[in-house]
């Protein structure tokens, strides 16, 4: 017995010596590995630094800031944003790798939904990501409304924040077009790190989708192009009731690798997706003494209703909603195919469920091996306006 806790206890310390001894690579960042000392490379880009290069920030001596700082010049202020003209597409990023990107920070002017926000990993022509700037970043209705997430963050007056790691082999292009009749200010900084990234890294994906009204007795498809192997992280949705009624029973159900009418993972209701329960109502005493409910708006590290945009004034009665739910310690993972689809579901008067046509926008989020599969066009403007 004591040789063989000899010989345990020896192979454990090789073990740990051999982990101990592993280069950090800077990547997967959090309190229990912030000490570690790694060659990764921090740079960013900004409009003071487009490309992100070593002592080349604040160089500018013209750019949106020159008028303010005419009496002081370079290095103060010169170029912190930029004017993306109606109807052309602006180039964020173009970064070498391999390496990842760590955080993004955006203050966009101008309609959200006017501004679509596109990735290029390696040396795709299909973009991974694209998405209006606004529904990337949970604000789909085009208000300000905060959120405090592990994945996106939201803070006074409109600072967008991204926490989602995006690893990449070669390259890394990032573009936004402004399809707007006027043009728009762009405040923002891409931040990354410059590192070797592990050979099983998937890419970042997201896609946006809107339909409005849903037709009658019709699911909602959040996704149903996905090929390849990966996992699914995130959903949000940017959810307009066109009824005075509930509007969240219906069912999130997750068809994978080769699911035909059945799925493997059914949920139960939209609230209980979204980790909320029973029409996420807060219970409360009106003068009267009567207890009457209310939405409750709530954001947390992976679940979130951040946003309720509520009636006309005359009535309590919220009409619109802005939810999410990241799968961060519970991605549904997949092997060869994902559809993911929601159901539009609320009540008649008699107890029955109602199917329902509402206003549903959505983003999803996922990681996977590439090539991926085009994506479905996105939605002309006039279907994207938010009214």
């Amino acid at each position: 017995m004591k040789k063989q806790f000899a010989a345990f206890f020896v192979l454990s310390s090789i073990a740990f010596s051999v982990i101990a001894q592993q280069k950090f690579d800077g990547l997967n960042m959090n309190m229990g590995n912030i000490y570690r000392t790694s060659d990764a490379k921090t740079r960013s880009i900004s409009p003071e630094n487009f490309n992100g290069e070593k002592g080349k920030g604040g160089m500018a001596t013209i750019g949106t800031g020159a008028g303010p700082s005419r009496e002081l010049g370079q290095k103060w202020k010169v170029s912190p944003s930029v004017v993306i003209k109606k109807h052309t597409i602006y180039t964020v990023a173009e970064i070498d790798g391999p390496g990842a990107i760590q955080h993004i920070w955006m203050t966009p002017t101008g309609n959200w939904r006017y501004s679509i926000l596109r990735f290029y990993w390696d040396d795709e022509t299909s973009p991974s990501v694209e998405v209006p700037v606004g529904d990337f970043f949970c604000m789909g209705w085009g208000r300000f409304a905060p959120v405090t997430s592990l994945a996106v963050v939201v803070n006074p007056g409109s600072g967008l924040n991204c926490y989602w790691p995006m690893p990449f082999h070669k390259k890394c292009r990032i573009t936004m077009e402004n399809i707007d009749d006027r043009d728009m200010v762009l405040y923002y900084q891409v931040d990354y790190t410059l590192t070797d990234v592990p050979k099983d890294a998937g890419y970042f994906h997201a896609q946006f989708r809107r339909v409005n009204p849903l037709p009658f007795k019709k699911d909602y498809v959040l996704v149903d192009s996905i090929r390849g192997k990966g996992q699914y992280v995130g959903t949000y949705m940017a959810y307009g009731s066109n009824k005075n009624g509930w509007w969240g029973e219906g069912e999130i159900k997750f068809f994978m690798d080769g699911d035909t009418e059945f799925p493997t993972i059914n949920g139960t209701g939209t609230e209980d997706y979204f980790n909320g329960a029973y029409d996420f109502d807060s219970q409360t005493k009106n003068q009267a003494g009567v207890e009457v409910g209310h939405y409750t708006e709530f954001s947390g590290p992976y679940t979130g209703l951040p946003q309720v945009i509520r009636g006309d004034g005359h009535y309590d009665i919220a009409e619109r909603f802005g939810l999410y739910r990241w799968h961060i310690m519970d991605p549904v993972r997949f092997d060869k195919d994902l559809k993911v689809t929601i159901q539009d579901l609320g009540w008649h008067g008699d107890g029955r469920y109602m199917p329902l046509q509402d206003d549903i926008a959505s983003v999803v989020f996922w990681y996977q091996s590439e090539p991926h599969n085009p994506f479905p066009k996105l939605p002309a403007k006039d279907q994207l306006e938010v009214n």
